[in-house]
């Protein structure tokens, strides 16, 4: 590709996401930037109290928003207990079970450097929904291997599990009907902050 059609490729992949989101309009904001800082907050409390302390504490988050997540509750946990857990990053994109068979490897993105074996895992994403992000994360994780046990933490839990699957830390339960979808906007790759519920137009 050369450069001078650097820019027309970016406008047609704005104006693909533009089209998939005027499917969509937002239906209200249910947590702004301070409800999103005391929703971390409490959760990093809460995981020090469950863990009694960062001994062989890891945080990983899931790619894409999840991995910031996964950095604020490491940077929080650091400013309560004086010491920061490591923190890594997973990339679900080979283990989704909606992505169909014989479409070749996908070349994983995952950011641990680390061994995870033994390790008290916080695996953290932005929102829980059906639960298949989840379990496929916790089958990438298997890869790198054994930790002593494995806790979810999700900024927003929006009901409607398909798999048995259950956070043990949650920033917002948000009652959602299967029609919405929940947007979670972070600083990190959006430059804003707010979770807002939208619903497909009619």
């Amino acid at each position: 590709m050369k450069p001078e059609d650097w820019p027309r490729v970016k406008a047609q992949g704005r104006l693909r996401r533009t089209d998939a989101r005027e499917l969509l309009s937002e239906k209200q904001q249910v947590m702004d930037e301070e409800d999103i800082r005391r929703a971390l907050t409490r959760m990093a409390h809460e995981i020090l109290e469950r863990n009694r302390g960062t001994e062989d504490l890891v945080i990983i988050g899931i790619q894409t928003r999840g991995a910031p997540l996964a950095e604020r509750l490491a940077d929080l946990i650091e400013k309560f207990e004086g010491r920061r857990p490591l923190t890594g990053s997973i990339d679900i994109s080979g283990h989704r079970d909606d992505r169909p068979r014989g479409q070749g490897e996908v070349p994983s993105r995952t950011e641990v450097a680390f061994d995870i074996t033994g390790k008290r895992i916080i695996l953290v994403d932005e929102v829980i929904f059906t639960g298949r992000t989840v379990r496929a994360a916790m089958d990438a994780l298997t890869e790198l291997g054994r930790p002593a046990l494995v806790q979810l933490a999700v900024l927003v839990d929006r009901g409607h599990r398909e798999l048995p699957i259950r956070p043990d830390y949650v920033g917002k339960s948000i009652p959602t009907s299967k029609g919405e979808h929940v947007s979670v906007r972070l600083r990190e790759p959006d430059g804003h902050e707010a979770v807002v519920i939208e619903r497909a137009r009619h």
